[in-house]
């Protein structure tokens, strides 16, 4: 079987319904949208920008790119985003460029598994030229295996490394299927309705604590998430409880 998913055709195929399914969901789902006014002064800015959004929704991610923020980017040019080095990764990031953004392929790498390389340097690189070149980039701040709905501490020193701003980025649609994966995966439905929250707008100065930033982060996408899952009348699950939570 993975001799199969690896050949050229088979994945071209599952990147084409990938993508196809990506625009059917776009174009048939019925939008609501809170707070793209907060990002629209950001497209002419001279800092880079980091879109942070859940590994879970990454079906969606492309939606708010493609209806309501490609023709407002300005000089930030294509949006691009990051997408892991696995199988299942190829397969979305095929279908991503079809629906016109750039992909950075690697990850931040899994906690649990140091030893292993998800092209996580390279990838870092190249996201960090996009950002001093004043780019926008869109990272699943979970990824690539949680903790789930939990902010990577890179993100924030990414961000204070480039002097760029985060822009917690939130989607939902009711109603979806919730896979029993590490991260909760949504498969949202066509015409249904959906929700894009642009919640806080989070600054990262060298003087203050990544931690800090990091939080700030955490805090505000999953206020944002529980803000989209309202607008769609959907459930809004909580983050993994950490080991000293579940402990307490």
């Amino acid at each position: 079987m993975k001799s199969i998913l690896r050949s050229g055709p088979v994945q071209s195929t599952l990147a084409f319904l990938i993508w196809a399914y990506m625009a059917l969901i776009g174009r048939t789902n019925r939008w609501t949208v809170e707070g793209l006014d907060k990002v629209t002064p950001l497209w002419d800015g001279e800092e880079g920008i980091i879109a942070a959004s859940w590994h879970s929704r990454i079906l969606l991610l492309p939606v708010g790119w493609t209806r309501y923020m490609r023709h407002r980017a300005g000089s930030k040019g294509k949006l691009a985003i990051m997408i892991s080095l696995s199988r299942d990764g190829e397969f979305v990031a095929r279908a991503a460029e079809k629906l016109g953004l750039k992909v950075i392929r690697g990850s931040s790498g899994n906690k649990k598994k140091q030893n292993k390389n998800k092209g996580g340097a390279a990838a870092i690189r190249e996201t960090g030229d996009l950002l001093g070149q004043g780019g926008a980039v869109c990272i699943t701040v979970d990824g690539p295996r949680g903790p789930r709905q939990r902010a990577s501490l890179g993100v924030a020193l990414l961000a204070q490394r480039k002097n760029a701003k985060i822009v917690t980025y939130a989607l939902a649609s009711s109603p979806a299927h919730r896979f029993n994966s590490w991260d909760h995966f949504v498969l949202p439905f066509p015409f249904t309705k959906g929700a894009i929250v642009i919640g806080d707008i989070i600054d990262a100065p060298r003087d203050v604590p990544a931690e800090e930033i990091r939080l700030k982060v955490e805090l505000a996408l999953n206020a944002a998430t529980q803000r989209a899952e309202e607008l769609v009348g959907g459930t809004y699950e909580p983050p993994e409880p950490l080991a000293e939570e579940t402990a307490s």
